[in-house]
């Protein structure tokens, strides 16, 4: 091989590791500006999945209001912790109203997330903050989504709040999905080592 095309080759792949790493930053800035909701089941069962969907519903009424004017997600995060006897008061009086007696927990982790796609936009793999409600032993599907910026709580996604690289990445997920894909796979591994 020429020493052209090594020095091609070279910058290509050199070319290619940043573009990676840069991407990789905007994807970790979106995770650190992202609030999202999580809501386990108790198992797979086709009650327990229909009450999961009771409880989300009896959390996002009762959350309505509890993010308006928030300008951050450190905000989000402050108003939800506050609320959050609140919303486990909702979700458990849901379970005992549909004639369930599973206890609901409610906590806020950090957790991570595949990558999603929404009608509205792309949200990389990796580790976010959440908001989850687990019912009963927690063993069933769950369901998920973007509580900050609000995506749950209103008809239309509400990415103001995010730079606009980042809304680039979300609004144009789909000629990036593929990087989330690598991505997704690099922090799987990594997340291997930090057990």
């Amino acid at each position: 091989m020429s020493r052209w095309c090594k020095a091609l080759a070279g910058g290509l792949l050199l070319t290619m590791v940043v573009q990676f790493f840069a991407f990789s930053a905007v994807c970790e800035d979106i995770r650190g500006d992202v609030l999202r909701v999580h809501i386990l089941a108790n198992s797979d069962s086709e009650e327990d999945q229909t009450l999961k969907l009771k409880v989300r519903d009896a959390v996002l009424a009762v959350g309505e209001g509890v993010l308006d004017g928030v300008v951050s997600r450190d905000e989000a995060k402050a108003r939800l912790q506050q609320a959050l006897p609140t919303l486990q008061a909702a979700a458990q009086q849901c379970v005992y109203d549909n004639g369930f007696t599973d206890t609901v927990t409610a906590q806020t982790v950090n957790m991570y997330f595949t990558t999603r796609t929404y009608e509205s936009g792309t949200y990389p793999a990796g580790y976010y903050d959440a908001v989850r409600f687990t019912i009963g032993e927690g063993k069933g599907k769950n369901w998920w989504c973007v509580l900050y910026p609000p995506m749950c709580l209103s008809a239309a996604m509400d990415t103001s709040s995010l730079s606009p690289s980042e809304n680039a990445v979300i609004q144009n997920g789909q000629r990036y999905l593929v990087r989330f894909k690598v991505v997704e796979w690099l922090q799987e591994c990594m997340s291997f080592f930090k057990r």
